[in-house]
């Protein structure tokens, strides 16, 4: 995919008209948070390169770090294999998860011991 429109075009969402979203740090590899796109949010985001989500639980668009000033400026963004779900490469400022830490994967950790 080398264009907006070829991604557009490739996208599988769901049912509900939805697909997942990673955001990692472009930089460091970090697991930043997980969120949820349509493809005017993903039209959005490749227009102005800020990330732009559905909320499902508000059922509105909301552009990362609009009210909080914790942007999310989108680096690159990649399709998975069927189509149905996006990992965005961002430049993350300050925090990206709504408590206040770096990640939404900072708390209860299992370890598998082989």
């Amino acid at each position: 995919m080398s264009t907006p429109a070829d991604l557009l075009a490739a996208l599988r969402p769901g049912s509900d008209g939805l697909v997942a979203v990673v955001a990692q740090q472009w930089d460091s590899g970090e697991v930043l948070m997980v969120a949820w796109m349509d493809t005017e949010a993903l039209r959005r985001t490749c227009e102005t390169g800020r990330a732009t989500y559905w909320s499902r639980s508000r059922q509105e668009y909301w552009v990362k770090g609009e009210t909080s000033g914790h942007a999310q400026h989108v680096r690159e963004i990649r399709l998975d294999c069927d189509g149905d779900a996006l990992l965005l490469l961002v430049d993350q400022v300050d925090a990206a998860c709504h408590t206040g830490a770096r990640s939404c994967f900072d708390t209860a950790r299992v370890v598998i011991e082989s």
